[in-house]
C-alpha cells in the first residue's frame, strides 16, 4: 500500500520530501504534483520502476519518458541547445512545457526517440517538484498521470491515493493541480513545432 504524504504546496516539509526521495532512490514509483497535472516519477536507472509506470499508464515501450530537471543548467547537460533554443528556454523555464530537444551523450539510448536521437525534457514550476529534484540531486524520469480511458489527467492527491494505492509506492498530496498535461513543443528544428497543447501558453513560441 502506498505511503501518503500531505505536503504544503509553498513550504514543503523537508522530512517528507526526503522520505519521498528515498523511495525513489530505492526503485519506487511516486505520484507527485507539477505545474500542470500530477505525474508519475521514478529515479534514473530503475528499469522495473519504469515498467511499472508504463503498466499504470497503459502504454507500451514506444511511449517515452520525460526527463525532469531542476533548471536550465541541468537541462543543458542532457540536451544539445543552440543560442536561439537557449533564449527560448531561458524565457519559458520553469514552466508547464515539455521540450523535445536533441539528446546529448549523457542521455541513455533507452530514453531517446529511436529514430531521432531526441529526448523530452521539462523544468517544472512547482515548489514540491523542485524540492524533490533538489533532494534527489539528479533528474527524474516522469510521465503525466493520465490513466487510459480517462478524459483528463489526474489532478487531486486523495483521488490518486484511492485509485493507485496498490500500484505506486508513494502519493504526495500538495493540493489540486490543473487537470491538463504539459504543452509539448519540438525544438529540434529551426522553427518550433507544437506536438501537444496543454497547460503551457504557446504564444511565446509563435504558435
Amino acid at each position: 500500500m502506498a505511503q501518503y504524504f500531505v505536503i504544503h504546496p509553498d513550504n514543503p516539509q523537508s522530512r517528507l520530501i526526503n522520505q519521498a526521495v528515498e523511495i525513489l532512490r530505492n526503485g519506487g514509483v511516486v505520484a507527485y504534483p507539477t505545474d500542470s497535472s500530477y505525474a508519475l516519477g521514478c529515479a534514473l536507472g530503475h528499469k522495473d520502476a519504469q515498467d511499472r509506470i508504463r503498466r499504470i499508464r497503459g502504454v507500451d515501450d514506444e511511449h517515452l519518458f520525460t526527463l525532469i530537471c531542476r533548471n536550465l543548467s541541468e537541462l543543458a547537460n542532457y540536451a544539445q541547445v543552440d543560442n536561439s533554443q537557449f533564449r527560448l528556454l531561458k524565457a519559458n523555464t520553469p514552466g508547464a512545457y515539455t521540450f523535445i530537444l536533441k539528446a546529448s551523450r549523457e542521455v541513455p539510448k533507452r530514453l531517446q526517440h529511436p529514430k531521432r536521437n531526441a529526448v523530452g525534457i521539462r523544468v517544472p514550476q512547482h515548489t514540491v517538484a523542485q524540492a524533490m529534484l533538489e533532494s534527489l540531486n539528479e533528474p527524474m524520469l516522469s510521465m503525466t498521470l493520465h490513466i487510459e480511458g480517462d478524459d483528463e489527467s489526474m489532478n487531486v492527491g486523495w483521488d490518486i491515493r484511492e485509485r493507485l494505492e496498490h500500484s505506486v509506492d508513494c502519493v504526495i498530496d500538495a493540493g489540486a493541480c490543473q487537470a491538463k498535461p504539459s504543452t509539448i513543443i519540438d525544438l529540434t528544428d529551426e522553427v518550433p513545432v507544437l506536438i501537444r497543447q496543454g497547460a503551457g501558453d504557446v504564444a511565446p513560441f509563435g504558435l
